[in-house]
């Protein structure tokens, strides 16, 4: 390690195993709300635990100040170039932590990461331990120099770099044991699966009709089957796997409606534009949450299994201002997304408001405007109350990839979603009865 000062070197030690403590008492915590996933287990593993108190990360955040460096945040870092610019965040330690406990490294095991900024390497390095190998790649050349330069700074020499369009993987590389994606990917490429050794596992924020979730996926006969998915917000992927999204405003108060390319060609942009300042109905559905308490992921996986699903981008202040009513708490870049339905020049999505007779707990309601917006909610709302029935206290649905074209006889039964390499399906458990 870089001499610092021995007295910035304690208070680094300090911030770090305060770091890790915290993020053991999150991770238990976040574990209880996913009871249907057991490899989670009920605590953080030790070795991950272990190796957040021992590897530095604030000498892979140069130029940040030291207590920063130990916030359970992401960092974004400058960089030079004007395509690259803003776009090489150091991810929030506890969201490696999770990914870590999916992926499950052991010692010995070869492991590859895509998506690089040095920090995750090091961890991977410190799980793989001495009879272990960690690959990095990333496609742009000024990431990859500062994750050798802090690789290298902080003691973690024989971690390899390589800088690729990671939707090809390791260039003469694998088969890797682990493969971790540390960006979000619309499609699992078939080098993820071809350099992924029999029985090993890959975890990745995969897409599914946008919606974003980390999979842990293992390989099994020639595909992938998911062991567990946990809510993850990550850059998205560049170079040949790059996605494409459309998006229509919708006022002038900066909410706007997207979705994956292409846009459904039942989606009318121009009679969506200033649909909002139409009447808004409710469809309550009696699906109710305590305020303020989180929830495995709430109908958003279910909702994918409707062809017209798409997104409502807002900021808070539409909401503060009754533009929307309140909505799902999914992130992107400090605004927030919900699920929605669109058709034609009408649209519905779900958001919550409080119960009158019970302030502590709040009730799904779903909104709906436009020439057919009363009917679009009431179809809304009978997914949220379907999934409430059948899936919200479940283990919710498994994911499979399989290679594009395979015929629709040897797929699990279950919702498809086809894509550029593979053939995704995710399939939900028969409800209790």
């Amino acid at each position: 390690m870089a001499a610092g000062g021995a007295e910035a070197d304690r208070e680094a030690g300090k911030l770090r195993g305060a770091m890790a403590g915290q993020i053991a008492e999150r991770y238990q915590a976040f574990a209880a709300l996913f009871p249907g996933q057991r490899e989670l287990g009920e605590g953080l593993p030790g070795s991950v635990v272990a190796a957040l108190r021992k590897v530095p990360r604030h000498l892979f955040t140069p130029g940040v100040p030291l207590a920063r460096a130990y916030e359970d945040d992401a960092v974004v870092l400058p960089q030079a170039g004007e395509r690259s610019a803003g776009r090489s965040p150091v991810s929030a330690p506890s969201m490696i932590a999770l990914m870590l406990a999916q992926l499950d490294v052991r010692p010995g095991e070869s492991v590859l990461e895509i998506g690089s900024g040095g920090y995750q390497a090091a961890l991977l390095r410190e799980l793989a331990g001495p009879g272990g190998s960690v690959t990095t790649l990333d496609i742009d050349p000024e990431v990859v120099s500062r994750a050798r330069a802090c690789l290298d700074r902080a003691g973690y020499g024989d971690v390899r770099t390589v800088c690729a369009d990671g939707e090809y993987g390791a260039p003469g590389g694998g088969p890797f044991d682990k493969i971790i994606v540390a960006v979000e990917a619309w499609d699992v490429p078939p080098a993820w699966t071809g350099q992924l050794a029999p029985g090993g596992r890959l975890v990745v924020p995969l897409l599914t009709r946008g919606l974003p979730r980390s999979w842990a996926l293992d390989r099994r006969d020639g595909h992938l089957v998911s062991r567990s998915d946990l809510p993850a917000y990550f850059v998205s992927m560049r170079g040949a796997g790059e996605y494409r999204t459309w998006s229509v405003p919708l006022d002038e108060a900066g909410v706007s409606l997207w979705g994956e390319e292409p846009q459904p060609a039942g989606v009318d942009r121009a009679a969506l534009a200033g649909v909002l300042a139409a009447e808004r109905c409710e469809a309550r559905t009696g699906v109710t949450l305590p305020m303020g308490v989180p929830v495995r992921s709430g109908p958003d996986l279910w909702l994918v299994t409707d062809p017209d699903l798409c997104w409502l981008n807002a900021g808070t202040d539409a909401i503060k201002r009754g533009v929307v009513i309140p909505m799902g708490m999914i992130f992107r870049s400090g605004r927030l997304d919900t699920p929605a339905l669109a058709s034609g020049g009408s649209l519905a999505y779900y958001g919550w408001r409080p119960v009158e007779e019970d302030r502590t707990a709040v009730e799904y309601r779903a909104c709906g405007h436009g020439p057919h917006g009363a009917a679009l909610a009431e179809r809304l709302a009978g997914h949220i109350q379907a999934w409430d029935r059948d899936h919200h206290t479940g283990p919710g649905p498994v994911l499979t990839v399989h290679p594009a074209g395979t015929p629709a006889d040897d797929l699990p039964s279950g919702h498809v979603l086809n894509k550029r390499h593979s053939t995704i399906v995710l399939s939900w458990p028969e409800p209790a009865r």
